[in-house]
């Protein structure tokens, strides 16, 4: 038996016009007179969608014609045999404060005074022990930014743009002529 000719069968099965089994499948009416008569070949989509309407259809039938169409009832002892293997729960994981209660030396080598404490979001960065940096006579002390500016704009031969002038401390100063 084909797939169009097993796909008849489930309309058929169902009860249903072909036009109302395409409105319960969601798919279009055209799609379902192609695919009986042979001229389309339905996609693994279509055959989900009559799956997820008709559960009690097995999936070996619907795609390969092995076996019977439907699903048959299991016998009363394979029902309590399948409810007791079910029935097994897993050993659940132990969760994050389970374990901090289980361990009685949770945070025991751990000082506080070894922490370093900070007043704000901002990080910790720790004082360095080098010597101050020494200033050396060649650089100037007290030119001011016009002046920087001036120097700059005396040495380029094109149009500055914008010149951006970046501190120690973080800061910047940004200078459009």
């Amino acid at each position: 038996m084909s797939l169009n000719e097993r796909i008849s069968k489930v309309i058929e099965y169902s009860n249903l016009t072909p036009s109302e089994f395409a409105d319960e499948i969601d798919v279009q009416r055209s799609s379902i007179s192609h695919i009986t008569s042979g001229r389309n070949k339905p996609s693994l989509e279509f055959i989900i969608k009559i799956k997820s309407r008709f559960p009690e259809l097995l999936w070996d039938w619907l795609v390969t014609g092995e076996g019977e169409m439907l699903k048959q009832e299991l016998p009363e002892t394979e029902i309590h045999a399948k409810y007791e293997e079910e029935k097994v729960q897993p050993t659940p994981l132990p969760d994050l404060f389970t374990m901090i209660n289980e361990d009685h030396e949770f945070g025991a080598d751990e000082r506080e005074d070894e922490v370093p404490q900070t007043g704000s979001g901002e990080s910790f960065i720790p004082s360095s022990s080098k010597a101050p940096e020494q200033i050396s006579d060649s650089q100037r002390l007290a030119d001011t930014n016009e002046n920087i500016l001036m120097q700059a704009l005396g040495n380029q031969s094109g149009k500055i743009k914008r010149i951006v002038l970046f501190y120690e401390n973080g800061k910047f100063e940004s200078f459009e002529p």
